[in-house]
């Protein structure tokens, strides 16, 4: 079975005997907040029980964090869960994807025999999505996927642009479905987040996940918010009746309690620029993305394996549509962890 993801800590074990330093996986450094270990700990007790399936309790509180109604939210089995549901219950004929990108919007859509086309984002640019967008989104267009930030070049897409393109799908049909599963990482999230725009826009579909921030990946928990209650509807049917664990469940309610996240973001305007300097440094050329990781290109071939044999794990994007083996991601870590990175990547180099 093939691994196209980050985090396969179990098959680097396998591979070099010890658990990595994983910088291939791009989850909050400050790890699983202590208040979300003891809710899931805690709803073990209940584990003898079916979860409930529609995630009433949840809902309800998501609804609140975004001012939005319950019926326009949808929790899944992690965000990915939810990009097949979409792919399901839509059926494009035609959709479109910026490549490079997260490869489960593909994958999601070629299960459906969709036509993936995609809009090929320059290196020259540094893989910004620009306004030539526009000129491929035009009637007989099913469906649009932006990543924002997008993964895994960590860019964002200028929020007068955002727009532009969102009343541009709607002028022509098109479901605009937008993974801002990385947005709580950005300086301003709220300033960059299409949120707001959901009860005045049936064609807009938003993922999010408490996977990274909360660090809550192996929990699996993920949710779509949409004006359009029946497209959630045919979502919630394209897919097993429980979706989402009675632990998942309570570790979401407590993450919502957990307050703002300025500690991890003021962690990542430190160390990101620093992780940065450091890669360019050695002579990488690094993608100036704002998320909390970072895109770049190596001029040492197998840098993969020769991290890995120092114990270290990161992400090759050779199969990214758009980018060769010469492109890794590394997320960004604590300060000390950074600089083990830094440290191996000067001893390669």
């Amino acid at each position: 079975m093939e691994v196209r993801h980050g985090g396969d800590w179990a098959g680097f074990q396998a591979r070099y005997g010890r658990a990595p330093l994983d910088f291939s996986a791009n989850i909050s450094p400050l790890g699983l907040p202590e208040g979300v270990r003891r809710a899931a700990a805690a709803a073990l007790e209940e584990a003898d029980r079916y979860p409930d399936p529609r995630c009433r309790v949840l809902r309800a509180k998501l609804g609140e964090r975004h001012r939005l109604s319950p019926e326009h939210i949808l929790c899944g089995n992690g965000a990915a869960d939810l990009i097949f549901r979409l792919a399901l219950a839509k059926r494009p004929r035609r959709a479109l994807v910026t490549a490079p990108t997260f490869g489960e919007y593909e994958r999601a859509l070629e299960t459906v025999g969709a036509a993936v086309e995609g809009f090929a984002l320059s290196p020259a640019e540094d893989f910004r999505v620009t306004e030539s967008l526009l000129e491929d989104i035009r009637p007989g267009l099913d469906l649009l996927i932006l990543c924002e930030p997008n993964n895994p070049t960590g860019q964002v897409t200028d929020r007068a642009l955002l727009l532009e393109i969102l009343e541009r799908c709607a002028r022509t049909g098109t479901l605009l479905a937008v993974d801002e599963c990385f947005n709580d990482f950005l300086p301003d999230p709220e300033g960059h987040s299409l949120v707001g725009e959901i009860p005045d826009h049936k064609n807009l579909l938003i993922f999010r996940a408490f996977t990274k921030c909360y660090a809550m990946a192996g929990l699996r928990l993920g949710y779509a918010l949409c004006a359009d209650a029946a497209l959630l509807g045919e979502m919630a049917r394209q897919g097993q009746a429980w979706p989402v664990s009675c632990v998942a469940q309570r570790a979401g309610l407590a993450a919502l309690e957990e307050g703002d996240l300025e500690k991890l973001r003021t962690l990542l305007e430190k160390e990101r620029p620093r992780l940065r300097r450091g890669l360019e440094e050695l002579g990488c050329r690094v993608v100036p993305g704002q998320a909390n990781y970072l895109l770049f290109q190596s001029p040492v071939p197998r840098l993969e394996e020769l991290l890995g044999e120092r114990g270290i794990a990161v992400r090759p994007c050779g199969d990214f549509a758009g980018l060769d083996g010469s492109w890794y991601r590394v997320c960004v870590r604590t300060g000390a962890d950074n600089g083990k990175l830094l440290k191996a990547m000067r001893e390669v180099m």
